[in-house]
């Protein structure tokens, strides 16, 4: 790999170096070859034969310098002071075969300075629902952080009950947070300069080019994170936990802890069983998106040239940026142009989903089996559950809606191109998503050793996009309507 570790040069006040505390009698869980092709990692033979036992803190590379970074943030609106990675380290950075910077980050490492209250170790069932869900996110074409693969090991953590400790090797592009600035706000304001440097330098080297290279670093920040957010909102994903802390600075989605992919369509779906007010239901993600950014931006008035009236500018196309990024992406998903027309037609199709609680997923990929039947199986068996099978999810009242609304969707179909439309609609909409009883399946028979699961929900999640042979009903099947919701906590 071509290391690039240039966070350890930063002010030591920003960081602790330090090695993992090993865990006992790591095993391997699953190993990502893509990711390691990627990194480089898979062309070093020292690296590959001992990937577990570095995972598992037993093996340091001579190159990695691993380090706990210090951070603040708001968490669930309200400022928490001085946070960081408390069971997490950074272990190196690396240019990856595209030239691109990559951190390497161990989650489950042990005990850090900043570990506050806890154990500084992660269960197994969380790391398998991050390992997944980087995965799946990468794989539908959203800016997230992945992993090169995890570890369990016979090291026992208390939660609500005893569990396996397990260690995940994360990679994103950046680990830096919004919560950095935060942190460098409140207890070291002196080195908030050479860090936006650092920032702008590492992350956006475009923004040198202009004027104001702040400036366009911060507008590049808030746009990147308008259009994260936005393809989270149509794929239909929700982060559960949106505190700013919890936000990269590159746009990627980063850490993973309640997160839920939507099965029946609920726009005020809250995932996070903690989150007793819904501030970060679903339908809200656009609005903290942009109350993050309204915290965050404010800290750089330290820096010259930066005002109240400039750092306004930088905002400003938050909500523009949003908004044409998830309307052209809704109407991409009906195979339609983006035009007024095509967004009255989708906005009334999602109040059809919603209105009659509707799989979203199996909603938007069944369009196929209307607007080419012939070519699409599978897409009919789905159309056909919802509208016409003696198990319809339509009443009377819903399927006239139904009828009316189709008619009116095919007579702009065959105004364009079919072989574009079917193009568009069959790339915007998977026909699988990490749902959480997928999760939960391979978690369970990963508890019991068995990993089979985790490689086959990991292979099936490699092809979102395209009908598989190893999928099974349960994979796309959509839980009833009254089925009490899964229970998803920060805890792991």
């Amino acid at each position: 790999m071509r290391y690039q570790n240039t966070y350890v040069n930063l002010d030591t006040r920003l960081y602790h170096e330090q090695p993992p505390t090993p865990l006992d009698n790591p095993r391997a869980g699953h190993f990502n070859t893509q990711v390691a092709q990627q990194l480089g990692w898979a062309n070093d033979e020292d690296l590959m034969t001992n990937w577990v036992e570095i995972l598992g803190g037993l093996y340091l590379p001579a190159d990695f310098k691993p380090l706990s970074m210090a951070y603040a943030g708001h968490q669930f609106g309200q400022w928490a002071g001085q946070l960081g990675d408390g069971r997490g380290l950074l272990m190196a950075q690396v240019l990856d075969v595209d030239g691109q910077p990559q951190d390497l980050h161990l989650k489950g490492a042990g005990l850090t300075p900043y570990s506050r209250m806890g154990d500084g170790r992660a269960v197994l069932r969380s790391t398998i629902r991050e390992y997944l869900c980087g995965h799946a996110l990468t794989q539908l074409g959203i800016a997230s952080s992945n992993a090169l693969g995890f570890v369990v090991s016979d090291t026992r953590v208390r939660r609500e009950r005893i569990e396996a400790g397990a260690a995940l090797m994360r990679v994103a592009d950046s680990h830096i947070r919004l919560g950095h600035v935060e942190w460098i706000a409140s207890f070291a304001p002196d080195v908030l300069g050479e860090f936006t440097d650092y920032m702008i330098d590492t992350y956006y080297p475009e923004c040198r080019d202009s004027e104001a290279p702040v400036l366009a670093f911060l507008t590049a920040v808030v746009e990147r994170t308008a259009r994260m957010i936005a393809d989270w909102q149509l794929i239909g994903f929700a982060h559960g936990v949106m505190n700013t802390d919890n936000l990269s600075i590159t746009g990627s989605t980063l850490d993973f802890g309640p997160f839920g992919f939507m099965e029946r369509f609920n726009p005020a779906w809250i995932n996070n069983h903690s989150d007793h007010t819904g501030r970060y239901a679903y339908q809200n993600q656009p609005a903290i998106g942009h109350w993050n950014l309204n915290v965050w931006l404010p800290h750089f008035m330290r820096l010259e040239g930066v005002t109240r009236e400039t750092l306004a500018e930088c905002l400003a196309p938050y909500e523009a940026t949003f908004m044409q990024h998830y309307q052209q992406g809704l109407c991409r998903k009906l195979g339609l142009p983006h035009q007024r027309e095509s967004l009255s037609l989708a906005f009334e199709w999602l109040t059809l989903l919603e209105d009659n609680l509707l799989d979203y997923t199996n909603s938007f990929r069944a369009l196929l089996g209307l607007v080419a039947p012939a070519d699409h199986p599978y897409e009919q068996k789905l159309l056909a559950t919802m509208t016409t099978d003696m198990t319809t999810e339509l009443n009377s009242d819903a399927q006239q809606v139904w009828q009316d609304w189709s008619a009116r969707y095919l007579a702009q179909i065959e105004q364009l191109s079919l072989e574009q439309a079917v193009d568009d609609m069959t790339t915007n909409n998977p026909v699988y998503v990490l749902r959480n009883g997928m999760a939960q399946r391979a978690i369970t028979a990963a508890e019991q050793g068995q990993f089979e699961e985790v490689d086959r929900v990991f292979r099936l999640l490699a092809n979102p996009y395209s009908v598989q042979d190893i999928a099974n009903d349960l994979d796309s099947n959509a839980p009833a309507p009254d089925t009490p919701q899964m229970p998803i906590s920060c805890s792991s």
